[in-house]
């Protein structure tokens, strides 16, 4: 089942963010876009990669007015650990959430319970705590943070103008499409 266009659960977690550990709840992402990026595990494989990737794109999320979290089912403890191990990960700036009790997993329906891990998912949420893009891939695929920015600012735009619809490759700037039944049949 899809999860768009509904709301995120309640949550509060720990999170490993700038040396320090914090907490983010639901409330505290409310007002702003998000990126919720679920990950199986630190010090792993394909997600050292996608994370170094987050974190060379991260001020453009930013400029966006969108904040990036990184998930998995590793403690706060493990996601320090990792930081200060990796060359790769001591990129990242943005909050590394915990979620070893899997509130975060099963809300937003990426735990694997044979495992205990989270499947590869990432979720732009709108300021209002609805899910706009859903996106899970197998484990062995590694996604690409330039397509997540560029389907947060698809997803900002249709926010913003409910009239109209960006086509595939569709980024800022380009030529939209309004619905209505003069197109139909004409692309």
């Amino acid at each position: 089942m899809s999860l768009i266009g509904k709301q995120i659960g309640d949550f509060k977690v720990n999170a490993f963010h700038n040396g320090d550990i914090t907490e983010v709840s639901k409330e505290s992402t409310l007002g702003k876009w998000s990126l919720f990026f679920f990950y199986p595990a630190d010090f792993t494989f394909v997600c050292p990669t996608e994370l170094e990737d987050l974190a060379n794109n991260y001020d453009k999320f930013q400029a966006a007015g969108a904040e990036v979290y990184s998930v998995s089912c590793d403690t706060e403890f493990v996601h320090k650990a990792w930081h200060e191990e990796s060359d790769r990960i001591s990129k990242v700036t943005y909050p590394m959430l915990a979620d070893p009790a899997h509130v975060l997993a099963r809300n937003f329906e990426v735990l694997i319970e044979d495992s205990g891990l989270a499947e590869r998912g990432a979720f732009i949420v709108d300021p209002e705590g609805v899910i706009q893009v859903e996106l899970v891939t197998a484990g062995g695929i590694g996604r690409n943070a330039e397509e997540l920015l560029r389907l947060l600012q698809a997803a900002q735009f249709v926010a913003e103008h409910g009239d109209q619809v960006c086509p595939a490759k569709w980024q800022p700037g380009a030529e939209t499409l309004k619905p209505s039944l003069d197109l139909v049949g004409q692309l």
